[in-house]
Order: structure tokens, then sequence, then C-alpha cells
């Protein structure tokens, strides 16, 4: 009996999450469980996944979305940091694997265009997967950690511009030279969309970005609506996709937004590699078996080896080179959309797809491990790899990018007073806030704000907590400070904690999941007026003098746009409501 959608892509995550769990017990990335999945839901076995074509819609949302996320991190600030360093690692070890690769391929009898796909799709390493080890080991910021990343996005940009090319390429060989008119709309769509992020955009992101979901949604629709924008014009969707996150890179809201996509593109990843996995036949890779070996040594350990030549040629020493080599001990989710494009195309039978998968399923749970373990392989192998490094190195920077002693979440009304205090330590304290019109007020005034939501556990990742001394939250929202909580007691136990609450009830549950103080703001008003009372006791004058300081005070804050909240105010405030 044939399946409904419903009960049929149910089924698919049902068997999905199950072998998530697996590959989480055995330390291993979900990618791989995503392509098991996807081989146990195939035709050769259980033959669950049968609206392949809805499926493979969803999958290119996820392409898309992937691709979107990229172009966030693009920002011209960002490209320019990339350095020298990055851009020659990226470039040469691209070149070096692909010519050495497409000896092997051809070596083993490959067809010229296969050897060529295999050699270019043996280059490309997993951005994502990369950036998630790196971020577990707390070394996005060391040296080898920021080089990593740069040459990583070197491999992004060439992947993508691969991806764009091909379907023009074919599309040449069979009739002619791209038209003049499809570089005259290129120009005008970039162009267009240049302007757009210049002018427009800013002004809809401060519109947009005064809710959360309206935010949410705002970037879904840029994002979707200008890769198929490009497609309907005769472009790729991965080119659209690409533009638009670039497009807001430089936007005060791109961490939020990045955050808040990367569930979605997740959910919809997952499913292009599962429909991946079951277009995997076993029979197709039956006489490639000693190929795929070849190959996986090849990524696991010569990959590496041309990092550290390059590294050890730019003078840096064999630490930071065997460290950064590596990060490109394993293909990425980009070679396998390459040679999944190429088997669309009719340039590859599956059995090069397949092949591909098994090099990428085998590299993948390798590198895991050859990351995880860095330090103690190094340690075993440091003595030989003295013929990669220079008499004069550069060393190690012990400074991390980014790091503040106190983090604020939320400067609108209790956060105002406690700005003030903050300031004395200079550019150490960053402020989280979550209305467009307060952030840049405090952009203005030379402060490090950044636009955030203290409940998004993605968005709390990138902060950096781990380095914080103090993290203070005026949000009223009971369920955000205990997701904030749980966050920062999670990544650094010694950093002072201090939320807000608005109930008794609230207070003592927030010191039991580890709040060193919890701010109870009409408790301290009444502590702060009997104070008031006790210093000034009968004395008319000294009170006259305590209401103009404070007349002075609250016109300020009636000029700053910050109100006290009403009863209702506070007995209604939810997790939508701005941070005080």
């Amino acid at each position: 009996m044939p399946l409904d959608i419903f009960t049929e892509i149910s089924l698919i995550i049902v068997v999905a999450t199950a072998m998530a769990g697996m590959m989480r017990l055995l330390k291993q990335p979900l990618i791989i469980g995503h392509i098991l999945t996807g081989i146990i839901v195939g035709p050769i076995s259980l033959d669950v996944l049968r609206s392949v074509e809805t499926v493979s819609v969803f999958s290119q949302m996820g392409v898309a979305l992937l691709l979107f996320i990229v172009g966030l991190t693009l920002s011209p600030k960002v490209i320019k940091e990339v350095g020298k360093v990055s851009l020659v690692a990226g470039l040469g070890q691209i070149i070096f694997t692909s010519l050495i690769g497409f000896f092997i391929a051809v070596a083993f009898g490959f067809p010229p265009v296969a050897s060529l796909y295999i050699a270019v799709a043996l280059t490309f390493s997993s951005t994502i997967i990369i950036m998630k080890l790196l971020s577990d080991k707390h070394a996005l910021h060391k040296l080898y950690g920021r080089i990593s990343v740069g040459f990583l996005l070197v491999q992004d940009i060439v992947a993508i511009a691969l991806l764009i090319l091909v379907p023009y390429v074919s599309s040449g060989l069979d009739s002619g030279a791209v038209g003049i008119e499809n570089v005259v709309w290129s120009v005008l769509v970039l162009g267009s969309v240049a302007l757009a992020s210049i002018y427009l955009i800013p002004r809809l992101c401060g519109f947009f970005a005064k809710g959360q979901e309206f935010l949410f949604l705002f970037s879904v629709a840029w994002g979707l609506g200008l890769a198929s924008l490009f497609f309907q014009l005769g472009f790729s969707l991965e080119i659209g996709a690409l533009v638009a996150g670039i497009a807001l890179s430089s936007s005060p809201y791109h961490f939020e937004i990045s955050s808040k996509m990367r569930p979605l593109r997740d959910f919809f990843i997952m499913l292009f590699f599962i429909l991946l996995g079951s277009q995997m036949a076993l029979g197709d890779i039956s006489g490639l078996g000693v190929p795929v070996l070849v190959f996986s040594l090849f990524i696991l350990l010569g990959n590496p080896l041309i990092v550290m030549v390059l590294m050890g040629l730019l003078g840096y020493d064999r630490k930071t080179g065997f460290s950064a080599g590596l990060t490109v001990a394993q293909i990425s989710e980009f070679s396998l959309i390459l040679v999944a494009l190429g088997v669309q195309l009719g340039h590859l039978p599956n059995s090069i797809l397949s092949l591909v998968t098994f090099v990428g399923v085998i590299t993948i749970a390798c590198s895991t491990y050859m990351i995880s373990y860095s330090e103690r392989i190094y340690g075993r192998v440091y003595k030989y790899l003295a013929v990669f490094e220079r008499k004069t190195v550069r060393k190690e920077r012990p400074e991390r990018a980014e790091s503040y002693k106190v983090i604020l979440f939320g400067c609108h009304r209790v956060g105002h007073d406690l700005i003030e205090r903050f300031k004395g330590l200079g550019r150490k304290f960053l402020v989280v806030e979550s209305d467009p019109e307060i952030l840049a007020d405090l952009s203005k005034k030379g402060l490090n704000a950044r636009y955030g939501d203290a409940a998004d556990a993605e968005f709390l990742d990138e902060l950096g907590l781990e380095d914080a001394r103090m993290v203070v939250s005026t949000a009223p929202d009971l369920a955000t400070n205990q997701i904030l909580v749980g966050k920062v007691r999670q990544a650094n136990r010694k950093a002072i904690l201090m939320p807000v609450a608005y109930s008794v009830d609230d207070a003592m549950k927030l010191y039991k999941l580890g709040a060193d103080y919890v701010i109870l703001p009409h408790f301290l008003g009444g502590s702060h007026a009997s104070e008031i009372a006790g210093r000034c006791g009968f004395d008319a004058k000294r009170f006259e003098k305590e209401k103009k300081t404070h007349i002075a005070y609250l016109k300020k804050m009636k000029e700053s746009g910050r109100e006290h909240p009403g009863f209702c105010d506070i007995c209604d405030s939810g997790p939508d409501d701005r941070m005080q």
C-alpha cells in the first residue's frame, strides 16, 4: 500500500532521528547519518522514499539556504581579513589537489570528464563541519582557526563559481557561447542588488527587525525570493542565494538572521543528503572499492601535506600548519552538490556520485577524529614535521578576537543605568539589544552593540560566553532568562550572572539554575526609597535636592524614549516583549 507524502516524510524523519542519535553516540557528524538514512529509506532497502520530486524541491531549498548563510559571512570586512595566507593556501591547495587527483583518476581508467569532476570534487572541504569542530574546540579565534576559516571561504567562493559556470559551460557545449544578453542581465541584476544593499536593505532591515518573527520571515523571503528571481532570469539558484546573503552581510542584524536561518537550513539540507543517499546504488560501487580507498587516503593524508607545505613556505610554524592542514582532510557538501549537478547534466554516471559520496563518508568520519585529537597526534609526529618549518616562523597570537568582559542583554530601562557603570570598562563590554532604534542609538554613541535575542541558543553560541566575567540580562521574560542562564553556565561556570525577575518565585527558579544575583526592580525600588528616607530624614532641603536630581534623571529617560512600564505591562510581559 503506497504511503501519502505526509506519512512518507514523517517516517523518513523518524529514521533520520534514529540515525542522528546513533551518530551522536559515535561522535560522528550528522551528515553521515543523513546519507545512511537515505540508503535505508531508498530503493535498495525499505523503499520508503517515493515522492522524489517533493523531496528534491526541499533539498534545493536546503542548498539555497546553505549558500545564503555562506553569503552572510562574506562581508567586505571579513573578505579583507582573509589575507594573503588564506588566499594562497586556499587556491594553492585547490590547484595541487586537482592536478594530483586528476592523474590518480586517469590512472584508474576514468574518462577525462569524469576524472576532472572527481579531481575538483576532492579539493573542497566542509565549511559547516570544520566550523562546528573548531567551535567545539574553542579554536575559531586561534591563529590556525582564523587561517582555516579564511581558506575555507576561498574554497566556498571557488565552489560556488563552479556551480554557476558548469550549467553555462554545459549549454555552451551544445549551443555555443553564453549569450551577451545573459551578461547584460548579470550586470543589471547585480548592480540593482548592490544599490539595494546600500540604500534599501538597511531601511528594510530596521523596519523588519522590530519583531523577531518579522525579521525571520523577511530573511526567508529575501533569500529564497532572490534565488528564484535569478533562476527565472536564467541564472542558477545558487548564485541568487549567495548574492542575497552578501547583500545582508553588512547589516547589523546579520548575526541574528544567520542564527535564525540555521535550523531551517539544517532541516532542508538534511533532506538533500537523504535524497543523495537514496540515489546511491551498492551495485554502482562494487568495482570501485580500490579507487574509493585510494582517494580517501589521498584526502586524509595528501591534502594536509599540501597545506603544510604551503603554510611552511609562507613562514608559519609546524604546529599551525599541521592544525590548519587537518581541516582539509575531508570533502565538502559542495563536492557532492557539484558531482550531483554533473549527473543531472548528463556528464557523469550515477556510479561516480556513489564513489564520491563513499569517499565523503569515509573522510568526514576519519577527519572528525583527526581534528578532535589533533593535539595527541601532533605530540607523536611533531619531530617529523620540522621539514615544513622555516628557521624564522610566525608565532601564534595569544589574544582572542571579540572578547568581552561584560555582556549586557537589553538596555531599555534597567540596562540604561548599567551601561553608565560599564562605560568605565572602555570597549570591554557588549550590549545585545533587540530594538533597532536603541541599537542605532548605541552605535552612534560608539558602544559595542549587537542585534540579537537572548532566547536564541544559536545566537548565544556565537557571543564568546566562555570569555565573559559578567553577564547581565534585563529581559522581563522568565523563559528567556532560563535559556540564557543555562547557556552561560554550560559555557562558563565562573562568570557572574545577573538576570532580572518580576516575582519571588521566578527569582528562586533562576537561583536554582545558577544565577549569582537576581535583580527584582520593585524590591530594589523600595530599598532605594528607604535609603533616601533614612539619609534625608525630616530635612526638606535634602529631599528638594533629591527631587531635582530625580527629575533631571526622569527627563533624560523620557527624552531617550525609555518609559517606566505600567502595572498591566508587567503582568502581561511575555517572550516577545523588548528587553528592559
